[in-house]
């Protein structure tokens, strides 16, 4: 089974995408559990306090260039999500999404080939 390691600083959103798909983290912590045991797939959030999102991407991206990581924002700013994939994102959700949605796309993420 495939770890999945979720950085998101809203409870809520975290218990939901835990239901969803049985994996947590929160914040800044997000790295440091990164480093620790590499996950085959990181979803974040990207407006957060202390570590945000896209400053995440970034050092994600340097420590691992072929990691999937799956950017989430309910910001509204779908700029956000833009800027994600630009800095290196695999692909983007705006909040609010479905099961269906979340699970679609983690599955297309974990099947896709390495580049």
């Amino acid at each position: 089974m495939a770890e999945i390691l979720i950085i998101d600083d809203d409870s809520k959103m975290r218990r939901l995408l835990v239901r969803t798909l049985k994996s947590a983290a929160d914040g800044r912590k997000g790295l440091h559990l990164f480093q620790e045991n590499p996950p085959a797939l990181v979803i974040t959030d990207i407006v957060m306090p202390d570590k945000e999102g896209i400053e995440t991407i970034q050092a994600l991206r340097r420590a691992a260039s072929d990691l999937p990581i799956l950017a989430i924002s309910g910001s509204g700013e779908h700029g956000y999500l833009r800027f994600a994939m630009e800095l290196g994102a695999t692909a983007t959700l705006a909040k609010p999404f479905g099961a269906d949605d979340l699970l679609a796309t983690v599955s297309r993420l974990l099947t896709k080939p390495a580049p």
